[in-house]
């Protein structure tokens, strides 16, 4: 064990004394800060007592010298009482009794008063209410229990001269009047004969003398206690001449009950009882954070307009993250529908103002937000159609066709909503299907002309059913808004319709929704059916809202492990194609498992691969391609969108492309002819021109080796295999260039050389090329 130095030691001791020092330090300011305190109290305690009981020995000997005079009074009436009697009668002198108390009872009064009045604004300073002090208890009510009032100390005082306790709690109430009625019977009883008269005299005097402290002293409590009555009780009360302090214990008892059940109200909230996220929608009961983010969203909805709504949907993607994705998406969309479709007539401003706004909060917070508003609006858009409330039905149309010209959801989702409304075909379907066509209708036709069609088909099979019913079905259709809506589709359909421009301001809200990408938000195959769905199922939205049914976990568990043993055999295939990062793997793996082109692209695309690993996603994609066993279309595809995205993809494929013209020798013949045909798709897509071959020395007969030539014989093979006015635009866009007159020479030479001779079909194709590659004017057929 380390032995410690002397130093060390002399440290510790110092410290421990130091330490000891300060302790007692504290304890002597702790014990001098009680004494002040219980001196303070005990001066308060004497001077109420002082008070109280000076008040109260004034009083009691005012009674006392009442009762004196009265015995010598009635002493000297029984002495002489036919003598005085009549004395009595004409006397116009004061008595002492009556010069007494015109001296004594307004000083009495006035002390009484101004007890009451420092009283009150004590407690009100304090604020006691039932003796107690209100807000959190501190242990300072322990101290002021043995502290009497004024009134406490009037009423035990009382009681110790034997009046009743009801008189004694009251002192001013209206039971006062027995007590005047106890004194005019002592006064009969004693006094008897011509004695009257000086009976009658004092009794005047003692009655006026309690009614001057009875009017002045309870005032204010009567006029507090009529404002807190209601009409017709105050009217009540109007008759009374004073007010119990017994009904105003009982009235401050009630109020801090229901101070007390404030009080309690929030610390209830905490402890309320779990319900389960499927359950949430039954009770509506909302804490007060929710209500106090309700209100904030709602000012916040309140002033959207054109020009804040990146601001507004910045701040409200801030609250969105504040609290729970669901709970937030539920306030959110509910305030943002009921902003719609509550109110006046809305017009294509203010919706397109609200779609847009919810396209930023989808691109901010996620794709989750826009689906469960749409849901949502589907479910009110169908509550309010069976009220047939034209004006709501209205507002949330715009609304949605909106959300499908910002990019929130596609024109699948339109096209299936009309077709429900086709179906039925009523009134106010045909003009909710007018406001659809109006506002989207052309975006809808560009992006999906069939299934326009289709929608165009249903429309007219339903109007023949109509015109074979009753003559209530041949009015429907005779109507002038059923004539214009079949004009409008037929203006369409033609495509004699011209679509809207867009303004200004909704030009700046879609180059903001662009920065924003807000293609990747887009939600596709999405069903009106499914938004309706009362068993929710294929809502992927609501996942962590939904109860798992136990019915289909087995089912579940098996999916899952069938995606798992796909995702291990997709590895293993990446490995074998030497895709040795991470980033060529998942690169790999989203190509190769896309269900189609259109969902390989947006799998891509939301890849976000850092710095320039995102120049691997063309060379993967090459690479896939030649390594078929079949040419397959879905990769030439594939690269023209990609390339229409981002013009870097499109250098990339430039560069792989000239990287694989110079393995060309050693490359196998099924990887050759596969390139072949891959450089003639994109040239054919325009994605490519043929300068792509600017690389290729056509006039060095050694370069030409044979598995060159086959490579180019099949290359412009496949060229020559489309139309006349296909194969003159791609010979044309080189033919504009002055740079490029070594490539065409050589090019012309080759085809002349190595193609027409082997193939005589192409002779009239060739001809075409040829006065193509003579087109300086660059004219397009």
């Amino acid at each position: 064990m380390e032995t410690k130095s002397r130093r060390q030691k002399r440290k510790e001791s110092l410290l421990a004394k130091n330490q000891k020092k300060h302790q007692s330090w504290l304890q002597d300011q702790k014990s001098q800060r009680m004494k002040r305190k219980s001196g303070d109290f005990k001066l308060k305690k004497e001077n109420k007592i002082k008070n109280s009981q000076s008040q109260f020995f004034k009083e009691n000997d005012i009674v006392q010298r009442v009762s004196e005079l009265k015995s010598e009074k009635d002493h000297e009436v029984n002495k002489s009482k036919m003598v005085k009697g009549k004395k009595g009668l004409k006397r116009t002198s004061r008595t002492k009794f009556e010069e007494y108390l015109e001296m004594e009872m307004p000083n009495s009064d006035m002390l009484a008063q101004e007890d009451l009045e420092l009283e009150r604004k004590l407690t009100k300073k304090l604020k006691v209410k039932g003796g107690k002090l209100r807000g959190d208890d501190d242990g300072l009510n322990i101290l002021f229990e043995d502290v009497p009032s004024a009134l406490e100390s009037w009423n035990k005082e009382v009681l110790d001269e034997g009046f009743s306790d009801e008189e004694a709690v009251d002192p001013f109430s209206s039971k006062k009047r027995k007590k005047k009625k106890s004194v005019e019977q002592a006064f009969e009883d004693d006094m008897t004969g011509d004695s009257t008269s000086e009976a009658s005299e004092l009794k005047e005097h003692a009655e006026t003398a309690l009614e001057e402290i009875s009017a002045k002293a309870p005032s204010r409590k009567r006029r507090r206690k009529r404002k807190s009555l209601p009409q017709g009780q105050e009217d009540d009360m109007a008759g009374e001449t004073a007010l119990g302090v017994s009904q105003l214990s009982e009235s401050h008892d009630a109020e801090v009950a229901l101070d007390e059940a404030s009080a309690k109200a929030p610390a209830m909230e905490g402890n309320v009882k779990y319900v389960a996220p499927h359950l949430r929608s039954c009770a509506r009961n909302e804490s007060e954070e929710q209500t106090q983010m309700r209100r904030r969203v709602r000012g916040l909805l309140n002033r959207l307009s054109e020009s804040n709504v990146e601001s507004i949907t910045g701040e409200m993607a801030t609250i969105f993250r504040s609290v729970s994705r669901s709970v937030s998406s539920q306030i959110i969309s509910e305030e943002v529908l009921a902003s719609c479709y509550n109110g006046p007539r809305g017009n294509e401003q203010h919706a397109a103002v609200f779609a847009a706004f919810v396209a930023g909060m989808a691109s901010l917070v996620g794709m989750d937000f826009s689906a469960k508003l749409m849901a949502l609006l589907a479910k009110i858009f169908e509550e309010e159609y069976l009220k047939e409330d034209n004006l709501s039905l209205r507002n949330l149309t715009l609304l949605l066709s909106y959300l499908c010209i910002f990019g929130v959801c596609s024109s699948d989702l339109i096209y299936d909503f009309l077709i429900m409304l086709s179906k039925r075909l009523t009134e106010i379907d045909v003009s909710t299907i007018l406001t659809v066509l109006q506002c989207c209708g052309m975006k809808i036709r560009g992006d999906d002309p069939a299934t326009m069609k289709n929608f165009i088909l249903s429309v007219q099979n339903r109007v023949n059913e109509l015109k074979t019913s009753s003559g209530d079905g041949q009015a429907k259709i005779n109507g002038k808004r059923m004539e214009f809506m079949l004009e409008t589709i037929c203006d369409i359909k033609n495509n004699k319709k011209k679509p809207k421009e867009d303004t200004v301001q909704h030009t700046r809200i879609k180059k903001w929704l662009q920065k924003l990408r807000v293609e990747d938000i887009l939600i596709r195959g999405l069903k009106w059916s499914k938004l309706l769905d009362p068993d929710k199922k294929g809502q992927w939205w609501l996942s962590g809202d939904m109860a798992s049914a136990t019915d289909n976990i087995e089912e579940v568990a098996s999916r899952i492990d069938k995606e798992a043993l796909e995702a291990q055999k997709m590895l293993e295939l990446a490995a074998a194609q030497r895709m040795n990062t991470d980033a060529r793997r998942a690169i790999f793996c989203v190509i190769m498992s896309g269900e189609d082109y259109i969902d390989a692209l947006e799998k891509l695309l939301r890849l976000d691969l850092p710095g320039k690993q995102d120049r691997d996603i063309m060379r993967v994609l090459v690479e896939c391609c030649l390594q078929e066993k079949v040419f397959n279309k879905y990769y030439t595809v594939l690269a023209a969108k990609l390339c229409e995205h981002d013009k870097n993809h499109k250098f990339t494929l430039q560069f792989c492309l000239w990287d694989h013209l110079k393995e060309l020798d050693s490359m196998p013949l099924i990887r050759s002819m596969h390139l072949a045909k891959f450089m003639a798709e994109m040239v054919a897509s325009f994605t490519l021109s043929l300068a792509v071959l600017k690389t290729v020395e056509w006039s060095n007969p050694q370069m030409l080796s044979p598995k060159r030539i086959m490579h180019f014989r099949m290359l412009f093979e496949a060229i020559f295999e489309y139309p006349d006015k296909l194969i003159w635009n791609m010979f044309t866009r080189i033919a504009v260039t002055p740079e490029l007159e070594t490539l065409r020479q050589g090019m012309a030479f080759f085809i002349k050389e190595y193609v027409v001779k082997s193939t005589k079909k192409v002779n009239n194709k060739f001809k075409v090329a040829k006065k193509a590659l003579s087109n300086i004017e660059g004219v397009l057929m």
